[in-house]
């Protein structure tokens, strides 16, 4: 349900009391489009932006070193009374999204009680991957963390969950030369429930919204405005991005367009929900029912 912050003071903020708000940015290609347009909007001169990998943002978010930013939707539902959900924005896909995998040696069917290295980058794709084979396949492989190198994933077990760059060069790059199957959550999931997946939102922190309304407004704006000067330019910026990454442009433009969804509409909290509904509990840290909360934007706001 929608959120109305209160008012800022009488007073107003002054030049020794305002700070920049401290947002977060997630230090993967998933993420340009959200970020591409910050500096050309003028909005990154009034961030204190910080790039690191989704789990750290989380927990930095968590912690209250951020002010809003992206965080998980596992950290975002153990947290959820604290954070503010920012609506129309999120990391997510509608099927296959190419960057969040799980690639096995051996089908499926036989991963039951056999090792399975989990990226330490994401715990909402290693949850939704546990999910998927219990419920969806049937089996209960041995989990256990390691870092995102795919060769020392792969080398300790039949089956790994990869997420971000390494599982775009995995499943474009590295199919044949390691001989594994590629799994990809994001469509496994669209497939057993006919919903999309949210990997993660952008929140911020409730007592950041009370004490600063508009600039959280602003911070959304931003967000927003960047991700619509991307896709008027999204050409320019693959031609750009691919002179430094392993991809080609137009394969970058494909993941951009066809795979990922940045919006948090109606069918995307349904996703968001369902997910919950799934793997709340006592064990998980939030109820399957846990409420979400909507930054409020309109004119009452």
């Amino acid at each position: 349900m929608p959120v109305v912050a209160g008012r800022p003071s009488a007073g107003g903020e002054t030049r020794e009391t305002a700070r920049r708000p401290r947002v977060g940015h997630i230090d993967f290609l998933n993420c340009l489009p959200l970020f591409w347009g910050l500096a050309r909007t003028g909005h990154l001169l009034d961030f204190d932006l910080r790039k690191e990998s989704p789990e750290r943002l989380s927990d930095a978010l968590v912690a209250g070193e951020l002010d809003v930013g992206p965080i998980s939707v596992m950290e975002y539902l153990r947290n959820a009374e604290d954070l503010v959900l920012l609506p129309d924005i999120a990391v997510g896909a509608d099927g296959p999204v190419m960057s969040c995998l799980l690639l096995s040696k051996v089908p499926l069917d036989e991963l039951d009680d056999v090792p399975l290295a989990c990226t330490t980058t994401s715990r909402t794709s290693v949850r939704l991957a546990e999910l998927l084979l219990a419920e969806s396949v049937g089996v209960k492989p041995k989990y256990f963390s390691c870092p995102p190198d795919l060769p020392t994933m792969m080398a300790g077990a039949p089956a790994a969950v990869v997420i971000g760059d390494a599982a775009l060069r995995a499943s474009l790059l590295d199919a044949g030369t390691f001989g594994f199957e590629v799994h990809d959550l994001a469509d496994m999931w669209r497939e057993w429930t006919g919903l999309p997946f949210v990997f993660a939102v952008f929140a911020a922190r409730r007592e950041f919204l009370e004490a600063r309304p508009e600039t959280v407004r602003e911070v959304h704006a931003g967000f927003l405005a960047s991700r619509e000067l991307f896709l008027d330019e999204i050409d320019e910026v693959c031609t750009k991005a691919a002179r430094w990454e392993d991809f080609d442009a137009e394969t970058l433009k494909r993941y951009y367009l066809s795979a990922l969804d940045f919006q948090l509409g109606e069918r995307q909290l349904a996703g968001l929900k369902e997910f919950a509904r799934r793997v709340g509990g006592a064990e998980a840290g939030f109820p399957p029912d846990v409420r979400i909360d909507l930054l409020e934007t309109g004119p009452s706001a």
